[in-house]
């Protein structure tokens, strides 16, 4: 019997989901979703010289609502159940209470010293990893996180660098919100589309952020064209985007090494101020630049399987495709976005 284009099709599905597990296709994951920290890292450069200043809970609604407003509106898709306190607890872990501490230790804090404390959340996400979703310690998840975070502190900090007892708790609170979030997202799974799912997140996090927005900032009177287009850059591509692709990578990969592509964000920081506004870096600085991306492939480095080096090694013997019933499709290929068809 001639195959018809349902049979390709399944046999396309089949394969896809044969190699989803592989290293070239994990690697692929990673590289796509270190899209979102490199983007997070030009929040810095945008907010220093585009946006008005002053105004970090009204930067962060930007950032938030209007893009999950869109997604929403794109998806036609809204909680239902459980769902609706689950997204709002997701959305304020991983966007409206993570920023809100976040603009409270910068602003306390010297940039270098609030940098530092964010970056201990990989640590916090390996430790959470084995209490919540009872995973096996991973020794070299903690050791790069640990290689990480020394090296954003040589990155960043100054010797002149002072501590404020708030700044520096709001700065932990911020980097164990964000930490919990991402446990939770890997724990409680999505319930439906990746858009839909980012959009909700969004839409409860920029909601969160608008009442100390109102209470502390209020609307701005005027805004420049400049504003404008620093604000639609962090909602589109800081926001959308970026969101988008860190939940995929989040609910595809185990979350400790996904975490660990969060050090990139201010190692892009870092490389705008000297690469724009003529900062010099001093040899420390360039040798925590070394340990970021050391910690960075040190934590999601790992040896092929078995049975792809056996792959490697020569064409195996037998049928390269089963003629059984293909599997079901997992659930982290039903959006779309995730599945080839041939």
């Amino acid at each position: 019997m001639t195959p018809t284009y349902l049979d390709f099709k399944i046999i396309g599905i089949y394969l896809d989901i044969k190699i989803v597990d592989s290293p070239m296709k994990t690697s692929r994951i990673l590289a796509v979703t270190a899209i979102a920290p490199i983007i997070w890292g030009t929040t810095y450069l945008v907010t220093s010289e585009i946006l008005p200043p002053g105004r970090p809970f009204l930067a962060g609604v930007l950032r938030a609502l209007p893009a999950g407003l869109i997604l929403v509106a794109i998806t036609r898709s809204l909680p239902r159940g459980a769902w609706w306190w689950k997204a709002l607890v997701l959305g304020s872990l991983n966007i409206g209470a993570f920023f809100a501490f976040l603009f409270i230790s910068a602003y306390r804090l010297p940039g270098g010293v609030s940098a530092t404390l964010g970056a201990i959340h990989p640590l916090l996400v390996a430790l959470l990893a084995v209490a919540v979703l009872h995973e096996a310690i991973n020794r070299r998840a903690l050791t790069a996180a640990g290689i990480g975070l020394v090296g954003v502190a040589m990155l960043v900090l100054t010797p002149d660098a002072a501590l404020d007892t708030v700044g520096v708790l709001a700065g932990l609170a911020g980097g164990l919100s964000t930490a919990f979030g991402v446990i939770l997202t890997k724990k409680w799974g999505r319930p439906t589309s990746l858009l839909a799912f980012t959009g909700w997140q969004l839409v409860a996090g920029g909601l969160v952020l608008l009442i100390p927005t109102l209470l502390f900032e209020g609307v701005p009177a005027h805004l420049t064209g400049a504003n404008i287009a620093g604000y639609a850059w962090l909602a589109i591509a800081g926001g959308a985007l970026s969101y988008f692709l860190w939940f995929r990578g989040i609910l595809a990969l185990p979350p400790t090494r996904v975490t660990l592509l969060g050090f990139l964000a201010p190692l892009v920081a870092t490389g705008l101020g000297w690469a724009v506004l003529d900062q010099r870096l001093s040899p420390l600085q360039w040798l925590g630049a070394v340990a970021i991306l050391g910690a960075v492939a040190l934590g999601n480095w790992s040896p092929a399987p078995a049975a792809t080096r056996q792959r490697e090694a020569g064409p195996s013997v037998g049928p390269a495709v089963s003629v059984g019933n293909p599997p079901a499709v997992d659930d982290e290929l039903d959006a779309g976005h995730e599945l080839r068809l041939v």
